[in-house]
């Protein structure tokens, strides 16, 4: 497989390239990108955001250009996206602008260490091979091979090409029905919630949501008040029972810190819930919660829709590790529409 990917690291293009590079966009994505082009040795010109959203501010010592002034400045010059978006509006700027001059968006990972490379494939050569032979249709083997080029290259090409309909995996792949007793692992304010009601126009047996962000919870509780047959616990998901260190910070990407607030987790299997979904979005937890779910999974087969963009090697640590618990589960992977590769998914299916 790995003669398949055949990109350049994205570092290495932009470090050969002899462009300018610009930043768009700031937060604490911008600053993790731009520590890595400094330890790669790409200079950096400077930092720019759509001329709407400049104010005269500065970002790590540098004053933030509109696009349109950057553009009246260089003839050319790379662009290296700092931000996440799953906005219709915003990513179809991202696209005017890569009409203009190349959009690069590194993958970076939100938890755990080190940066998706070339040599990590071919580190992990055998696993990653052996998670695409597994793969159930040839959607799911296009997708994935296009998703290790973005996370290699940076090209977001490959993730325009890769967008799907999330309603499409509910309804082609999940295939949800009226009496799902459903396990939300990672449920922020019920988002995902709403997706299942509308997959099966309001219909359930049962939800059990998960979320350890004591913000997020709340909100959590408000958006669902009205629904009936639903429990909400303000605790994370692991492989056993525990306490332990989240950040303070609220935000869709709740997670644990060294520093923070504690909060109650707990294996699944002792909630002892006849679970016939389980989706779990937990911030790099995933493979902790499958360790906690092995005896849900070996008595009930549960359809699972799991999150693989945390960690570098989510890619092949989560399906081999579903497929040890159960080698009947056939394998889908898809990408939803969100730069960079955010929102890449597993669903397993009985």
């Amino acid at each position: 497989m790995l003669e398949l990917i055949n990109e350049t690291n994205v570092w290495e293009t932009l470090k050969n390239d002899n462009k300018p590079v610009f930043l768009y966009g700031m937060g604490l994505g911008a600053e993790k990108i731009m520590d890595t082009l400094t330890e790669y040795g790409v200079e950096i010109e400077g930092f720019f955001a759509s001329d709407e959203f400049v104010r005269g501010h500065s970002f790590r010592g540098y004053k933030v250009k509109k696009y349109s002034e950057v553009c009246n400045d260089y003839s050319d010059f790379n662009v290296v996206l700092c931000f996440a978006t799953h906005i219709d509006i915003v990513i179809d700027n991202i696209i005017r602008i890569n009409g203009e001059h190349t959009v690069f968006a590194p993958d970076v990972p939100v938890a755990g260490g080190g940066l998706f490379s070339n040599e990590f494939i071919k580190e992990n050569e055998e696993k990653f091979d052996k998670v695409y032979s597994l793969l159930a249709d040839e959607e799911s083997k296009r997708v994935y091979l296009d998703i290790l080029r973005f996370k290699v290259s940076g090209k977001i090409e490959y993730l325009l090409r890769s967008f799907c309909d999330k309603t499409e995996v509910y309804r082609d792949i999940l295939k949800l029905g009226e009496n799902e007793n459903i396990i939300d692992l990672g449920a922020y304010d019920g988002d995902t919630i709403r997706e299942f009601l509308e997959a099966t126009d309001g219909r359930y047996s049962y939800i059990t949501a998960l979320e350890p962000d004591e913000k997020n919870f709340k909100k959590l509780l408000k958006n669902t008040e009205e629904l009936d047959n639903i429990s909400c616990l303000n605790m994370g998901a692991w492989d056993k029972k525990d306490t332990l260190i989240f950040s303070k910070k609220a935000g869709r990407n709740s997670k644990l810190s060294a520093q923070g607030v504690s909060v109650q987790v707990t294996d699944i299997d002792s909630l002892e819930i006849a679970a016939t979904f389980v989706k779990m979005d937990i911030e790099g937890s995933e493979l902790k919660a499958l360790c906690g779910l092995e005896r849900t999974i070996k008595t009930h087969s549960p359809k699972l829709y799991v999150c693989a963009y945390h960690r570098n090697e989510d890619l092949f640590t989560l399906p081999l590790k579903v497929l040890e618990l159960d080698k009947d589960y056939k394998i889908y992977f898809r990408h939803s529409k969100y730069i960079p590769a955010w929102e890449s998914n597993f669903y397993f299916i009985r």
